[in-house]
């Protein structure tokens, strides 16, 4: 089978052809149908993602396919099955073994390609606005890098929790994507974002994706008493916090990775599956997925990441 991987501790990632893995107890394997990109990806080609597997490990953090072998003490899964998975890895390959304890029944009206754009985009944000920043209805939220694609679900989700929803990002073309997922007031990222978010009443909740002089700016405009959600880094500097300035205004910067809460209270991240995977059968959400490629092209879907065009989500379809 073809799989994207990365060899060796330092090497560069490719795509190879490698025998297909069979699946151990508690496991399952699937036909891989469809793989969602993320940011992380990249950062295990440097090595500086938190959760980088030891090498060598093909890529591919969140997947959806066709149930094709059980291992044994499966019995909750029949081949055939319709599944998403979020793995880690493992991803990018036309088949892939996975714990069959992670692996979540499709309903019938969603694609292979939507569920693997929901997992981890629409599933960081859902945690990190409901169960960690507590966002409630009436509040302001602002998103930075809200074209990207855990900052589109931001604001996605964020309105549907009836907040006011501030979208920052870079042009009019991804400005009007965000604006399509519900957001209220707009930005560019040429704009003074701690003015115009001033202007706009300040912010109650930040979500930022970008760090860097866009986190301090946003950081700045947040009213007293207000929650920071540090995302990611896209910028490629991580902000450093005056712990003075939290103490004027009451504010609270709340750490949040999705990946850790599998490792200690995986029910937290079921639970958001669960009330994604029915919103999205309600019509309530719907991954916005700028491009579809397949496995051949995944240094083009990357890239696509690397050089921030894309929008939304990059699904790759062994």
């Amino acid at each position: 089978m073809l799989a994207y991987r990365i060899q060796s501790k330092g090497a560069e990632a490719q795509l190879c052809n490698m025998p297909q893995p069979e699946p151990g107890p508690g496991e399952i394997r699937i036909r891989i149908k469809a793989c969602g990109l993320n940011f992380a990806d990249l950062l295990m080609q440097k090595g500086t993602y938190q959760d980088t597997p030891d090498a060598p490990f093909t890529q591919g953090m969140e997947v959806a396919g066709v149930v094709d072998s059980l291992g044994a003490d499966v019995t909750h899964l029949c081949p055939g099955d319709r599944v998403a998975v979020y793995s880690g890895q493992g991803g990018l390959a036309e088949f892939g073994v996975f714990d069959a304890a992670r692996a979540i029944s499709l309903p019938d009206s969603m694609s292979f390609e939507d569920a693997a754009a929901i997992q981890i985009a629409y599933g960081t944000s859902h945690i990190a606005l409901d169960h960690r920043a507590r966002l409630q209805p009436g509040e302001t939220l602002l998103v930075t890098g809200a074209a990207g694609g855990v900052g589109l679900t931001a604001v996605e989700i964020g309105k549907l929790m009836g907040a006011t929803v501030i979208a920052q990002a870079r042009g009019a073309d991804k400005l009007e994507v965000a604006r399509a997922a519900g957001a209220d007031h707009l930005i560019d990222a040429s704009e003074d974002l701690r003015e115009r978010v001033r202007e706009l009443g300040g912010a109650d909740v930040v979500y930022d994706a970008i760090g860097g002089e866009v986190f301090k700016a946003a950081f700045r405009a947040t009213n007293p008493e207000g929650r920071l959600l540090p995302i990611g880094f896209a910028g490629g500097d991580v902000p450093q916090i005056p712990a003075n300035h939290l103490l004027v205004k009451n504010l609270t910067v709340i750490g949040f990775y999705i990946g850790g809460y599998l490792k200690f209270r995986p029910q937290i991240v079921q639970d958001s599956f669960d009330t994604l995977f029915r919103w999205h059968t309600e019509g309530r959400i719907k991954p916005h997925i700028s491009h579809t490629l397949p496995l051949t092209e995944v240094e083009k879907g990357l890239q696509l990441l690397r050089d921030r065009t894309a929008t939304g989500k990059v699904v790759i379809t062994p």
